[in-house]
């Protein structure tokens, strides 16, 4: 696995002149333009909202009530053009923040979050993957990856059945060693931003691991760690914890200063 490594590193070094950091203070590579991303972002949601029905209601003023209170904690430029909330009809426990400010909750995740605190928990932490530009890094890595594997290939004469073997072996090595823990990262990361997001709206950032023990107990099995591109439920609800104490100061802030969101359903 070593020498899968090597070749990955090689390839994010060509792409050095791109890096940038994320809210946290973390080294990313980030390819692509925000413009680029916004593009996609638009089309995914508008692709979404074809294939799914959306619901209005009691559900829908929920979700944008508590979207909308993130939202005026953001900064300034992460504001700008608004952010487009819907709800979609779908039982799966789901949500999503995308680039260019368009947020999806699905109906299923509404029988998981008990109230607003944890609805902000969930949205917080998926408005935080776009702040911390976590698509950009994730299609970033996927193209140095493919271009270091690309030019291991041509450079070893990797060529035939057996080359094509090989390949497929590689592509399984930066999959685990590479790819998945880029993802898990970036999980942890949207956790940690999400719990500032969601104490700085004046919402109650230990609603987060009720949240997730919530999500434990009505998720069932999940793959190993190693095999997901999220962290395990008890390391979720364990980073969450430590975490709090962090934050805890930021939501009493907000409290004082009068940001007391009501988004009952």
């Amino acid at each position: 696995m070593r020498w899968i490594h090597g070749v990955a590193v090689g390839a994010l070094s060509l792409a050095l002149a791109a890096c940038t950091t994320s809210p946290t203070g973390r080294s990313q590579l980030t390819l692509m333009s925000d413009e680029q991303l916004d593009q996609m972002g638009a089309q995914a949601f508008d692709q979404y909202q074809q294939e799914r029905p959306t619901v209005g209601g009691a559900a829908y003023r929920q979700v944008q009530c508590v979207t909308e209170a993130i939202v005026r904690s953001l900064p300034p430029q992460a504001r700008e053009g608004g952010w487009q909330v819907k709800v979609f009809e779908d039982d799966s426990a789901n949500a999503f923040a995308l680039p260019g400010g368009y947020v999806g909750v699905n109906t299923g995740l509404l029988d998981i979050a008990e109230n607003q605190d944890q609805l902000a928990a969930v949205i917080g932490h998926e408005i935080g993957h776009v702040l911390a530009h976590h698509a950009n890094e994730r299609a970033s890595t996927q193209s140095a990856t493919n271009l270091g594997l690309s030019v291991l290939s041509s450079a070893a004469g990797l060529e035939g059945a057996g080359g094509e073997q090989v390949m497929a072996a590689m592509g399984l090595g930066a999959q685990y060693g590479i790819l998945l823990p880029f993802s898990r990262r970036h999980e942890s990361e949207a956790d940690v931003i999400g719990l500032q997001l969601m104490a700085e709206a004046g919402f109650d950032p230990r609603a987060s691991v009720a949240l997730w023990q919530n999500m434990s107990a009505a998720g069932g099995g999940q793959p190993p760690e190693w095999m997901s591109t999220h962290p395990s439920h008890g390391q979720r609800i364990a980073g969450l914890e430590a975490q709090i104490p962090e934050v805890l100061p930021r939501f009493e802030q907000a409290r004082q200063a009068g940001r007391t969101p009501s988004c009952g359903r």
